[in-house]
């Protein structure tokens, strides 16, 4: 299980480097979102210091759909779906296939995103070891989750519209732990923002029980 899902997230992974769409279209959109809203809140320099963690996680997520529906969408022409159900790969695989390419994907998007923040807001960076588990356990869970109600999604004409609605009410919990986790590292006081990386990983559990479980039936049904 383990080889052939490492075979499709590497197989996501050349297809994405070669099109460079998250490149050229995904970080640049996520860039604009911290710019934009950066102009917003300028004039008030201190609101735009508290606001930094939502600002982050809000563009994080506005990336996270468009590189989720990019994910399925490599999947949608000359039939790579049917060939995927007929090739005789476990549907948990494929699953976990997924996930590690959009993890992987998100892991950079974010890094690079941090870097956006410090320059952009000024912000100063502490707290690491929350920082950096905060991004782990809510890349893990947006990855997971999103690729499970991924495939209810690429079936449809409307996936593009849908995708945001079936997953946004399901990873609002995981926005809001992230969120308050960062404003704990950030504002020098770590302590506070481990109970918020527990809940997430809480959360983070459960959806990748349910992906497992469920993503080989849907998968069927779409």
């Amino acid at each position: 299980m383990w080889a052939d899902a490492w075979l499709l997230a590497a197989k996501d992974l050349r297809i994405e480097f070669r099109s460079r769409v998250a490149l050229n279209q995904v970080l640049p959109f996520a860039l604009l979102v911290l710019v934009l809203f950066a102009f917003a809140l300028d004039p008030d320099r201190g609101l735009l210091e508290r606001a930094t963690p939502g600002l982050y996680w809000v563009a994080v997520l506005f990336s996270a759909l468009l590189a989720l529906g990019r994910s399925f969408s490599v999947e949608s022409a000359d039939g790579v779906r049917d060939a995927l159900r007929l090739s005789g790969i476990a549907p948990v695989a494929i699953w976990l296939g997924k996930v590690l390419s959009v993890t992987l994907q998100l892991l950079v998007l974010e890094m690079l995103l941090g870097v956006g923040i410090i320059v952009l807001y000024g912000t100063a960076v502490t707290g690491w070891p929350l920082l950096l588990m905060t991004v782990v356990v809510a890349t893990v869970a947006i990855a997971a989750a999103g690729t499970l109600y991924g495939v209810v999604a690429a079936g449809l004409r409307v996936r593009e519209t849908l995708l945001p609605l079936l997953v946004l009410p399901v990873l609002a919990p995981v926005l809001i732990g992230s969120t308050r986790a960062f404003e704990a590292a950030l504002g020098g006081t770590p302590s506070e923002g481990w109970p918020w990386v527990g809940l997430m990983s809480v959360f983070a559990a459960v959806y990748v029980v349910a992906g497992a479980l469920g993503f080989g039936p849907l998968m069927e049904e779409t």
